[in-house]
């Protein structure tokens, strides 16, 4: 019998899986510790004047299909107005079958809205007006949309010289859903463009009340920051890396790297070699991984991207704009390095490692497990699927190689790493499809039919890991065998 599209057990393809999700998964709070959501709009409890604001404004992921299906740039990125620009978004939906914006689209449009009709060229008016109308309402405020998705935690993605202001805000304002910063410190080892390092630097000189005039003073300016992001409740760090960085060097190599991009009297400073950028960067890696460590912070490594691969685009509308992809970087020798320093030190933080290549899977599976040294259960661990891989198959083989040669049960689940605040629905989709590959074992005999013990894992993976690895709660939830 064929199941209708999207019903309540949509992925969900045994009694088990289904009994898993509806008790045990589909309950649980959403702590979405990487994402992307503007804090400012969170902070003034922004309402959105139409669908195409809140749901095409930003998203690359849509783009790309609108562009791959042969629509101008004006309707992804340009001038036109925002309903022609959701008609265009409205027509392509047809041909993202089988790509997770297919699902992503409907799922939106159900939880937010409670429109159950396909999205098409011809639906496109009725579900635009529909929307639109249920927006003006203060229910759909960016506030109620995390209330309406269950949503306890957010952690936004955050420079250092950021200000924060929006943070302290919110916690003035007593908002009962938790938004904490993240320490994103991509721009303080960006050396291989010396003007835009400097322009950076009198940036974090301004943010954080140091004067830098050597490599001293820039640690200390960090230093000065990641202190304030602390204070402000922040536990987690996370970089953007093609891959990581692990050379030898000397403090004193690394001082004169510094001395050597700084400007000095001249306009800008030198530019530096191809070893000096690797051995400058290898360094800073390790100095922002201490400062991790000692306050019991986790860092994230988000590698792989080959991003910006489209010069002319990327002049024309700048970086996140929709033209990056996988890249096929050598990963495992410089990350085994690198954790390996921080390890021999006694200073390794708790970790996780995303992939964007999925070739790379089983490279992290086992690599996790050289630095889990029982301290920390699951102290390092393997990403959720990311970007590319956020989709059913992406997860599954994250599921798989973590479950084939780590704990799943320890693994602290998803998170939406998106701009939107539509973007919810995607911890949905990682539950269902995780309780479907549980019910699935179990159905087959490969796992006993135990569901008090099978939804406790469930739970945690869902939710519970999550607030007990990141502290945001001292009661871990943990499994009663």
């Amino acid at each position: 019998m064929k199941k209708p599209f999207l019903n309540d057990d949509f992925l969900l393809q045994t009694e088990s899986a289904q009994q898993l999700y509806h008790e045990f998964a589909k309950p649980m709070p959403i702590i979405d510790y990487h994402c992307h959501l503007p804090p400012d709009q969170i902070a003034e409890d922004k309402t959105f004047d139409n669908l195409t604001q809140i749901w095409l404004y930003g998203d690359h992921y849509k783009w790309r299909a609108m562009r791959t299906n042969g629509v101008d740039e004006s309707y992804c990125t340009g001038n036109q107005t925002d309903f022609a620009k959701f008609q265009k978004w409205a027509e392509t939906v047809p041909y993202t079958v089988r790509n997770p914006l297919y699902h992503w689209t409907h799922l939106e449009l159900q939880r937010y809205f409670g429109i159950t009709e396909v999205l098409n060229g011809k639906s496109a008016r009725r579900i635009y007006d529909a929307c639109t109308e249920q927006l003006q309402s203060p229910d759909f405020s960016v506030r109620n949309l995390l209330r309406r998705m269950n949503v306890e935690t957010v952690c936004t993605t955050d420079d250092p010289v950021d200000s924060l202001e929006h943070h302290q805000k919110l916690a003035d304002s007593g908002f009962e859903i938790s938004v904490l910063p993240a320490f994103r410190p991509d721009k303080a080892m960006a050396v291989e463009d010396p003007a835009a390092f400097n322009q950076y630097v009198a940036r974090l000189e301004a943010a954080s009340n140091v004067s830098i005039s050597n490599f001293d003073d820039f640690l200390d300016a960090l230093r000065q920051r990641h202190d304030y992001f602390a204070a402000m409740g922040c536990k987690l760090s996370d970089h953007g890396l093609e891959q990581i960085y692990a050379e030898d060097y000397r403090d004193a190599d690394v001082k004169a790297i510094f001395d050597k991009i700084r400007p000095g009297q001249r306009l800008s400073g030198h530019s530096l070699t191809g070893a000096e950028i690797l051995t400058f960067k290898s360094a800073m890696l390790v100095y922002l991984a201490e400062m991790d460590w000692e306050k019991g912070w986790t860092q994230q490594f988000h590698l792989g991207a080959l991003r910006n691969n489209n010069s002319r685009m990327l002049r024309q509308l700048g970086p996140d704009t929709g033209w990056d992809s996988i890249g096929d970087f050598s990963q495992a020798r410089a990350l085994a390095r690198f954790l390996d320093r921080l390890d021999t030190k006694d200073k390794l933080a708790k970790t996780i490692l995303y992939n964007l290549n999925p070739a790379d899977n089983e490279l992290m599976a086992t690599m996790i497990g050289n630095f889990n040294d029982g301290s920390v259960a699951g102290k390092i661990q393997f990403g959720s699927g990311w970007w590319f891989l956020d989709q059913k198959e992406g997860m599954e083989r994250q599921i798989n190689a973590l479950s084939n040669m780590g704990l799943l049960s320890r693994f602290v689940g998803m998170l939406t790493d998106s701009r939107s605040f539509m973007s919810y629905p995607r911890h949905e989709y990682f539950r269902r499809i995780l309780c479907n590959l549980f019910g699935n074992d179990i159905e087959n005999g490969e796992l006993p039919d135990d569901m008090d013990w099978m939804g406790q894992v469930v739970k945690n993976v869902c939710y519970g890991n999550a607030k007990t690895y990141f502290g945001f709660s001292s009661k871990p939830l943990e499994l009663t065998v």
